[in-house]
């Protein structure tokens, strides 16, 4: 029964041409079995039952078209004498299908046609023995199937409109969510394009650093040259796990469980960062002002990368015997970031171009990072010589 269903619901032209063949024989032999047809028509009558019944084989096919026909054999059966037919069923099925699909010229005029059938035929074929006022009142009753077919046409016209603008509205939400889906993974992409660039300039750096001290100490003093060596070694390691960590999130869209990727860095971490510094050979002073407590992850995040990322621009730009100093203050309301050196600083074109690297990705990369925790961010040549980096990142309570 499903299959038959479903085939029926594919070929509606065929389920239509069976119910027209049907209405074809039952009117046939209506015109050929009883007496008294009007006018004794009986071809007329067969000749009018069969173009009605084309119209309802092919109404879903041509509903206009079928309009039309149906409203000229109606005027055929009035001219030629021919009077009501089995066949006649059909106006009802064609003013359903105009109302229900077809335009709405055509549903207007399969309206009109329908409410003016019943009286026309009462005048055209009035019954014998039967007053004024009973005429009137069957004219009536005949034209309520009429406009009963209108309405239920007009209905399902109505409500596939509806479902039509409800399947139109899940397709846009579902585009609006694909869309939304994309701009995530992009912005995750570009938070992830940041991430590598703060790992690798500064590990990188640090580990040219040790490697030309190496090179320089390596006849003199082998003890130190080990030294530099080993620290290149620790961090490479660190900067490998990191960026397998970065990687693995861009081949996944998502982080693996029971994966070896290491954890974000945070606040606690900038100590270790500074005497990672300190042991390429730069000199660091690194105090925390405040009560230290538990920050949103966000910030952490941040005030890590804003210090890795001014540290690695004093060792890049800051020149020989550079000092740094890295204050954080806790606010009652905020982490305050304080990272300056007395180097001679980068020229003041890569201030302004946007990045120290070169590659417009320090000072642009930091106001991002400031900017996504609605922090603020001031950076440039202090007086006297070298760069001051300043950052307030507001503070949100940890639940």
């Amino acid at each position: 029964m499903q299959r038959l269903y479903e085939f029926l619901r594919r070929h509606p032209t065929w389920v239509d041409g069976f119910w027209a063949l049907v209405l074809l024989g039952l009117s046939c032999m209506t015109a050929w079995s009883l007496e008294g047809i009007p006018g004794r028509h009986g071809w007329g009558a067969v000749g009018v039952s069969f173009v009605l019944c084309v119209v309802v084989a092919l109404r879903r096919r041509m509903p206009e078209k079928m309009v039309l026909l149906a409203a000229a054999t109606g005027l055929a059966q009035l001219v030629l004498d021919i009077g009501a037919v089995v066949a006649d069923f059909a106006l009802l099925v064609i003013i359903y299908t105009a109302a229900a699909i077809g335009a709405r010229w055509a549903s207007r005029l399969a309206l009109g046609g329908g409410l003016c059938a019943a009286t026309v035929a009462q005048i055209r074929w009035p019954q014998q023995d039967v007053t004024p006022a009973g005429q009137i009142a069957m004219a009536l009753f005949q034209t309520v199937p009429f406009a009963l077919a209108w309405v239920l046409g007009d209905s399902m016209r109505t409500r596939r409109a509806y479902f039509a603008q409800l399947e139109e509205r899940a397709s846009r939400l579902e585009k609006e969510r694909e869309a939304q889906a994309k701009a995530a993974v992009a912005a995750e992409r570009a938070r992830i394009a940041r991430e590598l660039h703060d790992v690798v300039a500064h590990n990188v750096s640090v580990m040219v650093v040790q490697a030309d001290g190496a090179a320089y100490v390596l006849d003199t003093a082998p003890d130190q040259a080990k030294k530099a060596l080993a620290t290149i070694s620790s961090t490479g390691r660190q900067a490998l796990a990191e960026m397998r960590r970065l990687l693995g999130v861009l081949r996944t869209g998502e982080h693996q469980e029971g994966g070896e990727y290491v954890p974000q860095p945070d606040v606690a971490q900038i100590k270790d960062l500074v005497e990672q510094c300190r042991g390429s050979g730069l000199s660091v002073d690194f105090r925390i002002e405040g009560t230290p407590r538990p920050l949103p992850s966000g910030v952490e995040l941040t005030a890590y990368r804003i210090v890795q990322e001014a540290l690695t621009n004093t060792r890049k730009h800051g020149g020989p015997d550079v000092g740094a100093s890295v204050r954080l203050v806790y606010f009652d309301d905020g982490l305050g970031l304080l990272v300056e050196d007395d180097g001679k600083g980068a020229p003041q074109e890569l201030y302004q171009e946007g990045g120290l690297d070169g590659q417009g990705h320090g000072l642009i990369g930091m106001r991002e990072r400031v900017g996504m925790v609605g922090g603020t961010l001031d950076a440039g040549p202090r007086p006297g010589g070298g760069f001051r980096i300043s950052a307030l990142l507001p503070l949100k309570p940890v639940h």
